[in-house]
Protein backbone atom coordinates (compact mmCIF):
# COMPACT_ATOMS: atom_id res chain seq x y z
CA UNK A 1 0.00 0.00 0.00
CA UNK A 2 1.60 3.15 -0.87
CA UNK A 3 2.68 5.18 2.11
CA UNK A 4 2.22 9.00 2.23
CA UNK A 5 3.32 12.27 4.48
CA UNK A 6 0.86 15.10 4.88
CA UNK A 7 1.62 18.47 5.93
CA UNK A 8 -0.98 20.02 8.15
CA UNK A 9 -0.75 23.38 9.10
CA UNK A 10 -1.65 24.00 13.12
CA UNK A 11 -0.82 27.10 14.36
CA UNK A 12 0.43 26.42 17.86
CA UNK A 13 0.18 22.94 17.45
CA UNK A 14 3.29 22.46 19.47
CA UNK A 15 1.78 24.41 22.52
CA UNK A 16 -0.86 21.52 22.66
CA UNK A 17 -1.50 19.78 24.98
CA UNK A 18 -1.27 15.98 26.03
CA UNK A 19 -4.85 16.09 26.60
CA UNK A 20 -5.37 17.88 23.55
CA UNK A 21 -3.89 16.11 21.63
CA UNK A 22 -5.28 12.36 22.93
CA UNK A 23 -8.61 13.96 22.31
CA UNK A 24 -7.66 14.80 18.20
CA UNK A 25 -5.96 11.31 18.27
CA UNK A 26 -9.27 9.51 18.90
CA UNK A 27 -11.50 11.60 16.93
CA UNK A 28 -8.95 10.93 14.25
CA UNK A 29 -9.24 7.43 14.84
CA UNK A 30 -13.02 7.22 14.82
CA UNK A 31 -12.52 9.00 11.06
CA UNK A 32 -9.92 6.17 9.97
CA UNK A 33 -12.71 3.44 11.56
CA UNK A 34 -15.17 4.63 9.45
CA UNK A 35 -13.02 5.21 6.48
CA UNK A 36 -12.51 1.29 6.27
CA UNK A 37 -9.37 -0.33 6.96
CA UNK A 38 -7.80 0.61 3.50
CA UNK A 39 -6.36 3.70 5.59
CA UNK A 40 -3.67 3.32 8.37
CA UNK A 41 -2.18 5.84 10.25
CA UNK A 42 1.25 5.25 10.92
CA UNK A 43 2.34 7.85 13.30
CA UNK A 44 2.72 12.40 13.20
CA UNK A 45 5.30 14.37 13.89
CA UNK A 46 4.15 17.53 15.90
CA UNK A 47 6.24 20.98 15.38
CA UNK A 48 5.00 24.22 16.45
CA UNK A 49 3.17 25.07 14.08
CA UNK A 50 2.83 22.05 11.84
CA UNK A 51 1.60 18.44 12.30
CA UNK A 52 3.40 16.36 9.84
CA UNK A 53 1.50 12.72 9.42
CA UNK A 54 2.63 9.00 7.60
CA UNK A 55 -0.30 7.37 6.75
CA UNK A 56 -0.73 4.45 4.44
CA UNK A 57 -3.31 4.45 2.15
CA UNK A 58 -4.94 3.60 -1.69
CA UNK A 59 -4.98 7.20 -2.81
CA UNK A 60 -4.46 10.69 -1.51
CA UNK A 61 -8.44 11.22 -2.20
CA UNK A 62 -8.64 8.75 0.86
CA UNK A 63 -6.11 10.88 2.83
CA UNK A 64 -8.22 14.49 1.74
CA UNK A 65 -11.50 12.46 2.37
CA UNK A 66 -10.57 11.92 6.41
CA UNK A 67 -9.32 15.53 6.66
CA UNK A 68 -12.42 16.78 5.32
CA UNK A 69 -14.51 14.52 8.02
CA UNK A 70 -11.82 15.01 10.54
CA UNK A 71 -12.29 19.10 10.42
CA UNK A 72 -8.25 19.51 9.79
CA UNK A 73 -6.60 20.87 6.72
CA UNK A 74 -4.01 18.49 4.80
CA UNK A 75 -2.28 21.31 3.01
CA UNK A 76 -0.01 18.97 1.43
CA UNK A 77 -0.41 15.53 0.44
CA UNK A 78 3.16 13.81 -1.10
CA UNK A 79 3.60 9.98 -1.77
CA UNK A 80 6.39 8.81 -0.42
CA UNK A 81 8.74 7.38 -3.59
CA UNK A 82 11.83 6.08 -1.53
CA UNK A 83 12.90 5.70 2.16
CA UNK A 84 16.45 6.22 3.28
CA UNK A 85 18.10 5.25 6.43
CA UNK A 86 21.80 5.68 7.54
CA UNK A 87 21.79 1.87 7.96
CA UNK A 88 22.16 1.72 4.27
CA UNK A 89 24.87 3.74 3.52
CA UNK A 90 27.28 2.43 6.70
Amino acid sequence: MPEYVIEREVPGAGKLTEEQLREFSLQSLEVLRGLGPQIQWLRSYVTDDKVYCVYLSPDEETIREHARRLGVPANRVSAVRRLLNPEQFA
